[in-house]
C-alpha cells in the first residue's frame, strides 16, 4: 500500500501552513515569486519546512503552488529546476525530522481556458504535465492540487497528474460561501467529477475561514465517499502597520479545525495566514479524535461545469434533437458546420424542460471527432446543462470525454466483449455515467429474459473495470411495435427487471416505439407513460412535443415529484399556454434575447437587421445595454454564472462591432466619456479577474486602457495621466501582492486625487479595501461595472 493511503483513516493527519505569508515575514519582497526561494533561500525554506513538522504536520506542501511554465516565464529559471528544488527542500526537511510526507503542490496557471478565456485546455494539461514529471523525478510522494477555483481546470491538473505519475493525488478548491466556484460550478459538481477522474481525496482551501468551511463540510460529506481535506485561511485578510495579516488567531483556529475534524475531515491544515503555532494549536485540538466512516453515497450524477443532475430522483429528460438520425436539416447543418443551427436546437430543448441534451454529430463524411469537440464547448458556452455524448466511435468518445467540462452521461455500449473492451476503459479514466444497450454478438435479444442476461453482463464487466453501479444505465431497446405485437411489453418487463434485479438505472429512446404508425406521438406518449410506471429513470425524446411533455408534467404530479404542482403551475397556470415549436430550425432572437443567451452569431445578425430601421445609438442604449443590466442582475443575484455572464459580453461585442460604424462621430452617454485605467499590481501576474471586468466594461460603452498584469504604480499613473482617466481599477490575487496595492493607490492619491478607485481580487475585502484607501470594493466583475456607471452618470 501507497505511504499515504496508509496513513488515512487511522487517526486524523494534519497538513502543513501557509507558505507565501511566512516568506514574507522572512524578507520576501512584494511581488517576489516565492518558488525562486526554493534556489535562492534553500536553508529558509527548509526550516520553515521543518518548522511546521515539529508543530505535528504529517503532510508538507511543497513550495511550488505557481511553479508552472506561465508564471516563470522571464524568471531565468526551468519548471524542472525550480520544482526539483523545492521537492528535494522538503525532502530534507523530513529527513531531518525523520517524519513527514512530501506532496508536491500545484496551484492554477492564473489563467481562464477556454472559451472563456484564451488557454487551450490541451496546453493547462501539458504545463500541470511539467510540473508533475519534474516532482515524481525529484522524489515527491504524493500530489496536492489546490485553489482551483475552475472545475475544467483541477480536470486538466488532475488528468496530468494522472497520466504523468502513479502517486496519490488530492484536490483542494476554493469555494465561496454558498457551495459556489468563481466560474459558477456547485459543490456537487465538483464532488463528482473529481470522483469520477479518480482523485483520491477532495476537499476545500483558500478563500474562506475555517467556520465558513465548516459550514460547506456537510454538504461534501453527503456527495462524496472520498476523504475530505479542509485547509482554511487564518479568516479574512486585514491591514495593520502596512502589513497583510489574518483575523483568526492560533487558539480560535484550532477550536474550528477540531469541529471540523469531529464532522468528518481526515485530513486538516492550513492556507493563507497560518504559522506553525496555527497547526500545533490544531494538532492539540484534534488530539485522541478518530475518523469518521466514509459515507457510500450512491447516486447516479451527471454534470456541466456548472449543474449536476441526479437520475434516479424524478424522472430526467434527454433532449433528443441534436442528432442527425431522421433529420435531412440537421444532417446538412453537420456537413456546413452550422454551429448556431445546432446551438438553437439545444437552447430551445432547455428552454422546453430537457434536464439533459444529446449530442450525436455522426456522418460518414465528416471528421467526427473534431466536430464532437467543437459542438460540446460551443454548447457548454451557452448552456448549463449537462451533455450526452452519443457516439458509436471510441475515438470520438475519448477525445469528447476529455475535452468535456463535467461529469459526461456516455451513450454507449453494449454487451459485445469489442465494445466493453473499447468503452469501459475510458468511462474508468475520465468518469461518466455510461448507458449500456442490451445487444448481443447476435443481436438484439427478442426476449425480456434475453435482454436481461445482457444487461447483467453488460453490469458485470463494467463492475470488474472498477466502475460503480451508480454509474451505470441500462437501456432495454425501444422496438417499434408495428413490426411486433408484443415489442413494447418485452421492452417494459426487461427494463422492470433489470431495475429490480441488477440495482441499476433505467433509460428508454421512447419515440422509436410508434415507427411506421400514423399520429405517432399518441403511442409514444402512452408508451413513455407505461416505461415511468415500471420505473423508467431517464426518456431520450423529443422536449419541444407537448403532448409529451403534459404527460410528463401532469405524471410528476401525480407521482408526487413536482412539489405543490409548482412546475404544473409554471406551464399551465395561464389561460393558453405557449405551445413549443416542433423544431428550433427556423427559430431566431431579437437583439435583446441573442445577447442575453450569449448567442454571438445572432447577435451579429439581429443587430445588421436592426440598423436597417434604428439608429445605433437606439440599439445600444435601448437593445444592448438592458440586455446586459438583465444578465448582470441575474448574475448578482446568482441565477447566471461566470461563464454566461461571459458569453453574453461577447455576443454584445458581435453586436456593437456591427453598429460602430455608424457611431463615428457621435456621442454616447457619460459611459464612453469616462475613462478608465486597469492593471494587475506589481508582481502579481494573475490577470483573470481583471480580463473579466475589461470585457465587461467594454461591452457597455465604456473607454478602458487595460495596462496588464504586474503593472509598477508609476506605470498606472503615468497612464492616467496621458488618458485622463477618472476612474482605475486596481487587482490583485495574491497575498504577497496587495502591498503594492496599497502602494500604488498611495502614489495616485498623491498626484492626482481627483481619480477613483476601485479595487478587486480573491485576497481583498471590503475592510481592507477601506484601509488601504480604495473608493470602492468590487466584490465581483459586475459591482465593479455598477460603479463605474454610477461614476458616469454622474458626469452628465
Amino acid at each position: 500500500m501507497n505511504k499515504v493511503f496508509s496513513q488515512l483513516g487511522e487517526k486524523i493527519r494534519f497538513f502543513d501552513g501557509a507558505m507565501g505569508t511566512v516568506l514574507q515575514e522572512k524578507g520576501l519582497l512584494p511581488g517576489e515569486l516565492p518558488e525562486l526561494w526554493n534556489l535562492s533561500h534553500r536553508e529558509e525554506l527548509i526550516e520553515i519546512h521543518r518548522s511546521y513538522l515539529r508543530a505535528g504536520a504529517d503532510f508538507l506542501k511543497t513550495n511550488t503552488f505557481g511553479a508552472n511554465r506561465f508564471k516563470l516565464e522571464g524568471s531565468g529559471h526551468t519548471v524542472e529546476e525550480v520544482v526539483s528544488a523545492g521537492v528535494k527542500n522538503a525532502l530534507q526537511a523530513v529527513e531531518d525530522c525523520g517524519k513527514g510526507t512530501v506532496f508536491l503542490d500545484i496551484g492554477p496557471t492564473g489563467k481562464l481556458l477556454r472559451p472563456l478565456g484564451e488557454l487551450d485546455f490541451e496546453d493547462a494539461v501539458s504545463a500541470f504535465a511539467e510540473m508533475v514529471r519534474a516532482g515524481a523525478a525529484a522524489g515527491a510522494e504524493a500530489v496536492l492540487i489546490e485553489t482551483m477555483s475552475d472545475i475544467y481546470e483541477a480536470k486538466a491538473a488532475l488528468l496530468a497528474a494522472k497520466e504523468n505519475s502513479d502517486l496519490p493525488v488530492f484536490v483542494t478548491m476554493t469555494f465561496d460561501e454558498d457551495g459556489k466556484l468563481l466560474t459558477g460550478g456547485e459543490l456537487g459538481v465538483a464532488a463528482a467529477v473529481l470522483e469520477g477522474l479518480g482523485a483520491d481525496a477532495i476537499g476545500f482551501n483558500c478563500g474562506l475561514g475555517p467556520q465558513q468551511m465548516a459550514g460547506l463540510l456537510p454538504k461534501l460529506r453527503e456527495l462524496t465517499g472520498l476523504p475530505i481535506v479542509v485547509n482554511p485561511n487564518a479568516g479574512l485578510p486585514v491591514e495593520r502597520d502596512g502589513k497583510t495579516c489574518y483575523d483568526v488567531g492560533p487558539e480560535e483556529f484550532a477550536s474550528w479545525m477540531g469541529e471540523i475534524a469531529r464532522g468528518g475531515a481526515w485530513v486538516v491544515g492550513g492556507c493563507c495566514g497560518t504559522t506553525p503555532e496555527h497547526i500545533r494549536r490544531t494538532v492539540a485540538a484534534c488530539a485522541g479524535l478518530g475518523c469518521q466512516p466514509l459515507p457510500l453515497p450512491s447516486r447516479t450524477v451527471v454534470t456541466s461545469g456548472l449543474h449536476w443532475v441526479e437520475i434516479g430522483k424524478a424522472p430526467v429528460i434527454i433532449g433528443e434533437r441534436i442528432n442527425p438520425t431522421g433529420k435531412k436539416k440537421f444532417k446538412q447543418a453537420l456537413r456546413d458546420q452550422d454551429i448556431p443551427y445546432i446551438l438553437r436546437e439545444g437552447i430551445a430543448q432547455q428552454d422546453a424542460g430537457a434536464h439533459i441534451l444529446d449530442v450525436n454529430v455522426g456522418l460518414p463524411e465528416i471528421d467526427e471527432p473534431a466536430l464532437m469537440c467543437q459542438v460540446i464547448q460551443e454548447l457548454q458556452a451557452v448552456s448549463s446543462l449537462p451533455l450526452q455524448i452519443d457516439t458509436s466511435d471510441p475515438v470520438t468518445m475519448e477525445r469528447a470525454m476529455r475535452c468535456y467540462n463535467g461529469k459526461p452521461l456516455v451513450n454507449s455500449v453494449t454487451a459485445k466483449s469489442a465494445s466493453m473492451k473499447a468503452i469501459f476503459p475510458l468511462v474508468k479514466k475520465y468518469g461518466g455515467v455510461v448507458i449500456g444497450l442490451t445487444i448481443t454478438e447476435e443481436g438484439i435479444p427478442e426476449t425480456a429474459e434475453g435482454r436481461f442476461l445482457a444487461a447483467r453482463r453488460i453490469v458485470q464487466t463494467a463492475l470488474s473495470y472498477g466502475i460503480p453501479r451508480s454509474d451505470i444505465v441500462i437501456d432495454p431497446l425501444t422496438m417499434a411495435v408495428s413490426a411486433g405485437q408484443d415489442a413494447a411489453l418485452v421492452t417494459l418487463e426487461a427494463l422492470e427487471r433489470i431495475k429490480r434485479e441488477l440495482g441499476v438505472k433505467t433509460s428508454l429512446g421512447v419515440s422509436n416505439v410508434s415507427f411506421g404508425l400514423p399520429q405517432r406521438e399518441n403511442i409514444t406518449a402512452a408508451f413513455f407513460l407505461m416505461a415511468l410506471q415500471r420505473g423508467l429513470d431517464a426518456a431520450i425524446m423529443n422536449p419541444l412535443s407537448e403532448q409529451m411533455m403534459r404527460t410528463y408534467r401532469s405524471y410528476c404530479v401525480l407521482s408526487g415529484w413536482d412539489e405543490s404542482c409548482m412546475d404544473y403551475i409554471a406551464a399551465y397556470g395561464q389561460e393558453q399556454a405557449p405551445v413549443p415549436k416542433a423544431s428550433a430550425a427556423n427559430a431566431s432572437y431579437t437583439l435583446r434575447e441573442a445577447i442575453e443567451r450569449g448567442l454571438k452569431d445572432a447577435a451579429n445578425q439581429a443587430a445588421e437587421a436592426a440598423l436597417q430601421t434604428r439608429e445605433g445609438l437606439e440599439l445600444i442604449n435601448e437593445e444592448i445595454v438592458p440586455a446586459l443590466d438583465a444578465v448582470g442582475d441575474r448574475f448578482e443575484k446568482k441565477t447566471l454564472f461566470l461563464p454566461q455572464l461571459l458569453m453574453s459580453a461577447e455576443a454584445a461585442k458581435a453586436a456593437f462591432e456591427v453598429i460602430k460604424g455608424q457611431l463615428q462621430g457621435q456621442e454616447d452617454t457619460g459611459r464612453s466619456r469616462l475613462a478608465i485605467v486597469i492593471a494587475t499590481v506589481k508582481g502579481d501576474v494573475h490577470d483573470i479577474g481583471k480580463n473579466i471586468v475589461k470585457v465587461l466594461l467594454e461591452n457597455y460603452g465604456f473607454r478602458v486602457f487595460d495596462l496588464g498584469k504586474d503593472v509598477p504604480p508609476e506605470l498606472v499613473l503615468e497612464a492616467v495621466q496621458r488618458e485622463h482617466a477618472q476612474l482605475v481599477g486596481l487587482s490583485a490575487l495574491m497575498t504577497t501582492t496587495v502591498v503594492n496595492m496599497k502602494e500604488t493607490i498611495e502614489l495616485l492619491r498623491r498626484e492626482v486625487p481627483q481619480v477613483k478607485i476601485m479595487v478587486g481580487g480573491a485576497v481583498l475585502t471590503q475592510e481592507y479595501a477601506d484601509s488601504i484607501g480604495a473608493d470602492f470594493y468590487g466584490k465581483d466583475a459586475m459591482a465593479s461595472v455598477r460603479y463605474a456607471t454610477e461614476l458616469a452618470e454622474s458626469l452628465l
